[in-house]
């Protein structure tokens, strides 16, 4: 690849100005409970457009109340969250972002659902989760249209493409996991069934050219948890069945055991080049990449079309700016305000 973090990038409908993602990061900030975007959300997005990033992914947000890791989550179960949500897609709007938004359910790691759904009754490790209750066959499939829905209001809320959680123990990656999933159904037999039929119904309520994003966990941590080759597997499904994207994680499932999570800057860099040369299909890397010369690298070596920024860009609202500035990229064209010029 002759690409730069900071070169524009296209793919179906969406066009960014660079390669710079937001990660999706909870924010446990609904004081309301109710699941709508605030001022905090307001302020905490828009000020990472006017930073300068190319496309910014909302946080986790569920598709049913007892869907949310806890009830100060954002949620998108109601026709009356989308105003709100549409308020703060203009904001990032106006100052050159585009929007992503990640649509979820927390499963089994619901932590305020008096009891939690899941595939089957299998708890989440740790003093803060209860025992979950398995789903039904016909309650799975209307969960299936609950993400439907999520998708639509978002769509009516005008984001530029949305992003399916299907990482970190959530409840997309608990039907594809073994660990997690011991249904005896069609929803058993077939991992990713679930997810198939999600990304299927989803895509019905999605514009032609509205890309849509699956983050998904590579390998799992827990002893016994599934490798890199059952995720590709996986991941074939769902491709077929209409992901244009990837984002690639890894872990979520439970505490590690055998085998640790690198926890270095890149450490799962090499699971995101392996789904791009496997599948032939434009990925996102992500993973304490706060460094721009790093980033930088993973982009002009062909990891990935896009990185994630998290951590960083909690602590620096003007990210991309500043990485821009520290590749050499010139003032006038590293996207600052010209109300923050005087300042560079």
């Amino acid at each position: 690849m002759s690409e730069k973090l900071f070169s524009p990038y296209q793919f179906k409908g969406l066009q960014l100005n660079n390669r710079v993602v937001m990660a999706p990061m909870c924010q446990y900030s609904v004081t309301a409970k109710d699941g709508i975007p605030n001022d905090w959300h307001q302020v905490h997005y828009v000020s990472r457009a006017v930073g300068g990033t190319g496309l910014i992914v909302i946080e986790m947000t569920d598709v049913e109340p007892d869907g949310r890791i806890t009830d100060n989550d954002l949620g998108i179960w109601s026709d009356e969250h989308i105003p709100a949500f549409a308020k703060l897609v203009d904001g990032m709007h106006a100052h050159g972002s585009k929007v992503a938004i990640q649509i979820a359910h927390a499963g089994r790691k619901a932590e305020d659902a008096k009891q939690p759904v899941a595939p089957s009754v299998v708890t989440f490790p740790g003093e803060d989760y209860r025992e979950p209750r398995a789903l039904t066959t016909e309650e799975v499939e209307a969960m299936v249209q609950k993400f439907a829905d999520g998708v639509r209001r978002a769509v009516q809320a005008g984001v530029d493409a949305i992003e399916l959680h299907g990482a970190h123990g959530y409840l997309i990656h608990q039907f594809h996991s073994k660990l997690m999933n011991h249904r005896e159904d069609v929803y058993g037999q077939d991992l990713a069934r679930f997810g198939v039929e999600i990304i299927r119904a989803v895509k019905k309520e999605m514009p032609e050219d509205m890309p849509l994003i699956m983050r998904i966990s590579a390998v799992e941590y827990a002893d016994g948890g599934y490798d890199i080759e059952h995720t590709l597997d996986v991941a074939r499904a769902y491709q077929a069945a209409g992901v244009d994207i990837f984002h690639i994680s890894s872990g979520g499932e439970g505490p590690a055991g055998q085998r640790k999570p690198g926890n270095y800057p890149g450490y799962q860099v090499p699971f995101a080049r392996r789904f791009r040369e496997e599948l032939n299909v434009p990925v996102i890397a992500v993973g304490l990449l706060d460094d721009s010369a790093l980033a930088q690298a993973v982009i002009g070596n062909g990891d990935a079309d896009l990185v994630a920024v998290g951590r960083g860009m909690l602590r620096d609202p003007y990210w991309a700016n500043h990485a821009a500035l520290a590749l050499g990229v010139s003032k006038d064209k590293a996207a600052i305000a010209e109300q923050y010029s005087r300042g560079y």
